[in-house]
């Protein structure tokens, strides 16, 4: 991702070292000159998410002790967001934590695409730009030219979502109730809107083991849908959420490149690049410019 972010941007890839020592801890340096720079460090807080919060933090701090100008934590996903609320007793806000690590280690700015949750941008004390990966997944899916397209929330938190989805592709909208059993297991029960011999569309922001998916998949077919589709901004899909989604009635899932993708097993997946996004987003914060028009989507 950081490889083809450059290369966008028309600038080099920084040259670091990332090892590790006997007993498993991170060692980091950065082997070309940063002092004066603007600097911009791109790392997914996902698939090993300790370790790569871990490289992240320990990067920011050896690039503020190298006297960089300016820090710009990149984060195309954004770690241990799901925690952002006490919706229990005695359980952390892990959004929360996150942010302040990312602060106290010296990032001075923040940039990340498609939050699980709005709010977290109000954890951090500085700025962050927000993007979001809708305006490359909606250009692909008008290639497609689905007629009678209905755009579902596979849950009432991602209404929001699903509407903006809608209103871009001039698409219904519905939504689809659900209960969750555990962390891997959803079980859908009501669906709110007409699906009925139309094409479906899932917009959710991240799936895993894909069990709000299929589930909602699940109860579209029930309810007449043509054909379902699923669109994600970060896949983190486990081997249990690639079996889910081939045994289910969904016949593509839509994508981005913001974590590192696994193998599909002949599963029909489109991943698409936010890469383009990211290196105009940076650019633009460089020249102190604004990112607002990056989240226009061309007709």
């Amino acid at each position: 991702m950081a490889e083809r972010i450059a290369s966008e941007a028309g600038v080099e890839l920084c040259d670091v070292n990332i090892t590790r020592f006997p007993d498993g801890e991170v060692f980091v340096k950065i082997v070309d000159n940063v002092r004066g720079d603007d600097l911009f460090i791109v790392q997914s807080v996902s698939v090993q998410p300790n370790e790569y919060l871990m490289e992240l933090l320990i990067m920011i701090d050896a690039a503020k002790r190298a006297s960089a100008d300016r820090i710009t934590a990149v984060l195309p996903f954004y770690g241990y967001a799901r925690q952002d609320r006490k919706d229990q007793p005695r359980v952390p806000i892990t959004a929360k934590l996150v942010a302040n690590l990312l602060v106290a280690a010296g990032a001075d700015r923040i940039l990340c695409v498609d939050l699980h949750a709005q709010q977290i941008q109000g954890f951090f004390d500085i700025p962050v730009d927000h993007l979001y990966a809708s305006p490359v997944i909606v250009k692909y899916l008008r290639s497609l030219e689905l007629d009678n397209l209905v755009v579902v929330s596979p849950d009432a938190g991602g209404l929001k979502n699903a509407d903006s989805y809608a209103k871009l592709m001039n698409a219904g909208i519905a939504l689809v109730g659900k209960q969750r059993k555990s962390a891997e297991d959803v079980v859908a029960n009501h669906l709110v809107g007409d699906v009925e011999g139309c094409n479906t569309l899932l917009v959710d922001d991240m799936t895993s083991t894909a069990g709000t998916l299929t589930a909602a998949a699940k109860l579209l077919h029930k309810a007449g849908a043509k054909s379902i589709r699923a669109a994600v901004s970060h896949s983190l899909l486990t081997e249990k959420g690639i079996e889910r989604l081939k045994d289910s009635p969904i016949v593509e899932l839509v994508t981005t490149d913001t974590v590192p993708q696994r193998k599909w097993d002949d599963f029909n997946v489109t991943v698409l690049s936010v890469a383009d996004v990211l290196a105009e987003a940076i650019c633009r914060i460089h020249n102190d410019q604004s990112v607002s028009s990056l989240f226009r989507v061309d007709n």
